[in-house]
């Protein structure tokens, strides 16, 4: 049972939420405005904080019901098992297979897988990114700055277990999905959450 669990996990992650909310309350393909991002970020750029707001939760728990809840269905496999799951369902995000292999970013879903897996760090990841967002405006240095501390955290509490290397592959991917947004963060040209409706985060 677990390759379907596995090929489960990923279609719940590939879920298009913004796109099918985007489509419902305004009849607009989100990919075609704002940044293009199928996430909560563009979500609310484009249509604010009422479909914002499921988009996020809903792709939150886009990670935590497999990480949490399909190693309890299978209890054949492996507690490590849970680790795939998560990152199948955040694979599915990021490339839906549902709009073209063409998704978000992953930080949402990548939070739930976490709040299943490592609910202290993920907790401490969201206080950084709340703070960094609150201090700069930046919604795309407060993810990366998140990413790069969970695995941190991870490390104190756990030592370099399987969860701590999870971390660190979705740290690294975060960073590396981020890289336009480093380079606008460099150049000064990055837009500040609040301030405009493109969003590019």
């Amino acid at each position: 049972m677990t390759p379907v669990l596995l090929i489960a996990a990923y279609l719940l992650g590939a879920i298009p939420t913004s796109y099918i909310v985007a489509r419902a309350a305004r009849g607009i393909d989100l990919r075609q405005h704002g940044s293009g991002n199928l996430g909560a970020t563009n979500t609310y750029r484009v249509l604010g904080w009422r479909a914002a707001a499921p988009v996020f939760v809903m792709d939150i728990a886009k990670g935590w019901f497999p990480a949490a809840m399909f190693p309890l269905w299978d209890e054949r496999a492996s507690a490590h098992w849970a680790l795939a799951y998560g990152a199948a369902a955040i694979v599915g995000h990021v490339y839906s297979v549902f709009v073209g292999f063409r998704g978000g970013k992953g930080v949402a879903t990548s939070a739930g897988v976490l709040l299943a897996l490592a609910p202290l760090a993920m907790l401490i990841g969201l206080l950084a990114w709340s703070l960094v967002l609150y201090l700069t405006g930046y919604v795309s240095l407060g993810s990366i700055t998140a990413a790069l501390i969970v695995p941190v955290v991870v490390l104190a509490q756990r030592g370099n277990g399987p969860v701590f290397w999870l971390c660190l592959a979705l740290a690294s991917f975060i960073v590396w999905a981020h890289r336009a947004n480093i380079r606008r963060l460099r150049d000064g040209t990055e837009n500040r959450f609040g301030r405009r409706r493109q969003e590019t985060a």
